[in-house]
């Protein structure tokens, strides 16, 4: 049962002010985390129940023969560190020190691998990030003897990678996982297929049972995009980095869309598989409404702005298959999800933009009766000074206003909230609501 059995005073956990970004776009959720999301294993495959889990402000360790903490091994550990950041767009070199084995990711993209055993040396890679956020994994493991690992990134310039403005490089596989080589690699114009009960190239590509990812660097103009994307079977769709469609299941014809907003040098990559029967794999997008502004601009207010999940100032982006909406709440409906316990590549956030004169506002958010069973609700205020989280415990209030402060805002496109389904309790087992919020001038 969803229904709580009483409703008692909110309490705001903590306030936490966190450091300026650079944004996407003035739909942006505040992806920068301040800190890692750091598990340690008593073993060096990271593999079984966690000996430790915490946030960590930097990487930037020498434990010598010791251990990192009390409750794991100095030897034969292991452990894995995630993070979003937001860069200015441009390249960046990243420079690991690790003794003994360590891997790298940058959205997905392995740019550092020395999983071996080895003394203290040092690796680097170079890599283009574009505008918004982006998602860092390090995994680390200790044999034995001296263990150290110092990570570092610096900005090195603000050129792009050479952007293909008409081909797709895609790559075939002969199995369902992207594995191994492939057995085609070739150029495409267009990713728009019904290959029905065919193959996609007779005599190299199986008919069932194949993969096919396809990768493509692109400038665009400024502007929220609508991506549509129609699939049979599975398919994992990441825009400048974001996981923005995740339907990597078996399933008969289906069209996923996902908007966000876009601006420069641009990398799309799709992932796709085919288990059998019909194979489908058909990709496009456009302007959202042939806007070139991420939203439109009505007079700001100066008296009490409400933004509601059914308003045209409230975006919701992450794994298009996570939301869920029920018809209650605030003016009678409510968006919802389920809980991530760390920052996963494919976890919800959404962003409510009010459109305000400068001054100073009290920020509420309306705590629906149901579908709010976590108590880590992580509201970040973006205003005037800078950004502010507020920790809510949403079980314990319902269908009522709660007060997250009071702010100075700027009357600009960096006046916003964002939530994310992020909370850090265990995988799943808390439903975090999205409603409706409210500036009030005082």
């Amino acid at each position: 049962m969803l229904k709580r059995l009483s409703l008692i005073t909110m309490m705001i956990l903590s306030l936490i002010f966190a450091p300026s970004v650079l944004a996407q776009g003035p739909f942006e959720p505040q992806h920068s985390d301040p800190m890692w999301q750091t598990t340690y294993w008593n073993n060096t495959t990271l593999s079984g129940n966690p000996a430790l889990q915490r946030e960590e402000g930097n990487i930037n360790y020498d434990w010598g023969t010791g251990s990192p903490a009390s409750s794991v091994n100095s030897d034969y550990f292991s452990a894995r560190w995630t993070r979003y950041i937001d860069v200015t767009p441009g390249s960046y070199r990243f420079s690991v020190t690790s003794d003994d084995g360590v891997r790298i990711w940058v959205d997905n993209n392995l740019i550092i691998d020395a999983w071996y055993e080895h003394g203290a040396q040092t690796f680097t890679a170079d890599t283009y990030m574009g505008s918004g956020h982006h998602l860092i994994k390090v995994e680390y493991y200790e044999q034995a003897g001296f263990a150290v690992l110092q990570l570092q990134w610096q900005f090195t310039g603000s050129t792009p990678p050479p952007a293909t403005t008409g081909d797709w490089l895609a790559e075939y596989f002969n199995n369902i996982t992207l594995g191994g080589s492939p057995v085609l690699t070739r150029q495409e114009s267009a990713v728009n297929y019904n290959w029905g009960f065919n193959s996609p190239v007779p005599g190299t590509v199986s008919s069932d049972r194949f993969s096919v990812r396809w990768t493509r660097t692109m400038n665009m103009s400024a502007a929220m995009y609508h991506f549509t994307l129609t699939i049979d079977d599975g398919a994992r769709l990441w825009v400048n980095g974001h996981l923005l469609v995740d339907g990597w299941i078996d399933q008969a014809t289906t069209t996923y869309t996902g908007d966000i907003y876009l601006d420069g040098s641009i990398t799309i990559e799709l992932q796709y598989y085919e288990n059998s029967g019909q194979a489908t794999a058909q990709l496009a997008w456009s302007p959202n409404g042939g806007n070139t502004s991420p939203y439109p601009t009505p007079p700001p207010s100066s008296g009490t702005v409400v933004v509601d999940d059914t308003d045209w100032n409230f975006v919701k982006n992450g794994s298009e298959t996570g939301w869920r909406v029920a018809y209650e709440g605030y003016n009678g409906r409510l968006t919802w999800t389920y809980n991530n316990d760390t920052t996963r590549p494919n976890y919800n956030w959404a962003q409510w933009n009010p459109n305000l004169t400068s001054g100073y506002y009290e920020v509420f958010v309306f705590i629906p009766y149901r579908y709010t069973t976590t108590a880590s609700a992580r509201y970040w205020i973006s205003h005037a000074d800078g950004k502010t989280l507020r920790i809510v415990d949403q079980s314990t209030t319902g269908d009522q206003w709660v007060s997250l402060g009071t702010y100075r805002f700027s009357g600009s496109s960096g006046d916003y909230v964002t939530l994310a389904d992020v909370t850090f309790e265990d995988y799943r087992t808390r439903l975090i609501a999205f409603d409706a919020m409210k500036w009030v001038p005082r």
